[in-house]
């Protein structure tokens, strides 16, 4: 039996699980130490009263004979595209259900929406980045290219300078892990060039719900030309924590055309082939976010971890140390104090002060001498990591 050799090139540990396989060889060695992690991008407050309505009423229908459902329609009940079809009129973008597919997480469309192109596409992922995109590509066998993300360009990277050729360009605004947000120019720029040399792009809006700035996009659609050369990818997990409960959507939408196919009808029918569906579960639970009830109360979390981001970038206004997110974002990008390495701080967060973190070298080269905080933490811990990081 021969085996996909690709998976053979994959790092050999996943970041997240080296951050807790240090933080428990730690605890074994220091039992009793309390730990402030803020490491992980988690929720730490419960689902809404809202959310929790409508996953109780959804596990009674499925109880009863006269509302039992079974499999439902694999690009996602009606009721949840169409309350996702009227998010996005708020943000002043047009869609039409039948381009919008709800899926289990942004996480699994990351590497699902891959099997519409061919793997001689070569790929162009920002470094630093979250850690998937590149596991995505890596098992598809496909050529990886960087656009680097630097203190100096802000960690915001332009169109490539190269030799004009098609892509497949990846993009996540606000980023995971450096926080930064692209602004209605710089996306334009990526719109062109897309348009210009047949690329496409995968915008990654997982954390668009953290944006209060007007003058930032929150979707690529926001941008002209948008719809004839991009997919974005969004998820419940950072708007209304659903991390356990598992829901997303990614949007194809019509005008999506290469080689004289309709990228949103193959996508419809690979999901056919490969997909039952999400949870009715889940779906009814999501849709509750976007009723007048569930989006205060989720509003009201968002806003609990704004204040967490805004307590945490104090810390680096006060002492000048270079930083980027926080204001539009849950997490905060700085660089390590005296040019120390990313992992070398994390050892001395984790023993000085026990504060767990991100090494900034986890998502990339660029990520070197730089790291990540995250403010999913509760609040108290916050404010006691914010009084531990002052003392820096």
């Amino acid at each position: 039996m021969i085996i996909n050799s690709n998976l053979k090139k994959l790092s050999k540990t996943y970041l997240f699980t080296q951050v807790t396989e240090k933080v428990e060889n730690y605890k074994k060695l220091n039992p009793g130490v309390k730990l402030i992690n803020l490491g992980v991008g988690d929720y730490t407050l419960p689902l809404c009263d809202a959310v929790v309505k409508k996953l109780r009423e959804a596990v009674n229908n499925l109880s009863k004979k006269e509302t039992f459902r079974g499999y439902g329609p694999e690009e996602g009940y009606l009721f949840l595209r169409e309350s996702v079809k009227k998010y996005y009129k708020t943000k002043g973008v047009d869609l039409d259900t039948d381009e919008i597919f709800i899926s289990d997480g942004a996480n699994s469309d990351i590497g699902n929406v891959l099997e519409l192109f061919s793997k001689d596409n070569p790929v162009l992922i920002p470094d630093p980045v979250y850690p998937a995109y590149v596991d995505a590509n890596i098992i598809h066998g496909r050529k990886i290219e960087y656009l680097n993300a630097t203190q100096e360009n802000n960690f915001l990277p332009g169109i490539p300078k190269d030799e004009v050729k098609s892509r497949i360009i990846y993009i996540c605004s606000p980023n995971n892990p450096t926080g930064a947000t692209y602004n209605y120019s710089q996306l334009k720029a990526f719109v062109d060039y897309a348009l210009e040399t047949g690329s496409v792009i995968m915008f990654d809006a997982a954390y668009e719900s953290f944006i209060k700035d007007q003058n930032l996009p929150s979707s690529i659609f926001s941008i002209e030309g948008a719809k004839k050369c991009a997919i974005e990818i969004c998820s419940f997990s950072k708007i209304a924590g659903f991390t356990g409960v598992r829901c997303g959507y990614t949007v194809i939408p019509e005008e999506m055309v290469y080689e004289d196919s309709n990228m949103n009808k193959i996508y419809k029918r690979r999901l056919a082939a490969r997909f039952n569906g999400v949870s009715y579960i889940s779906q009814m639970g999501a849709n509750a976010v976007f009723s007048r009830e569930g989006t205060e109360q989720v509003n009201e979390n968002l806003d609990y971890f704004r204040k967490n981001a805004k307590i945490l970038s104090s810390v680096f206004e006060k002492k000048g140390i270079f930083y980027t997110g926080a204001k539009n974002s849950p997490y905060i990008w700085f660089k390590c104090p005296s040019g120390m390495s990313s992992w070398d701080f994390f050892d001395y967060l984790l023993e000085k002060f026990n504060i767990v973190g991100t090494p900034g070298v986890g998502f990339g080269k660029n990520g070197e001498n730089f790291f990540r905080l995250s403010s999913f933490g509760t609040l108290e811990e916050t404010e006691l990591a914010t009084e531990k990081l002052l003392k820096l």
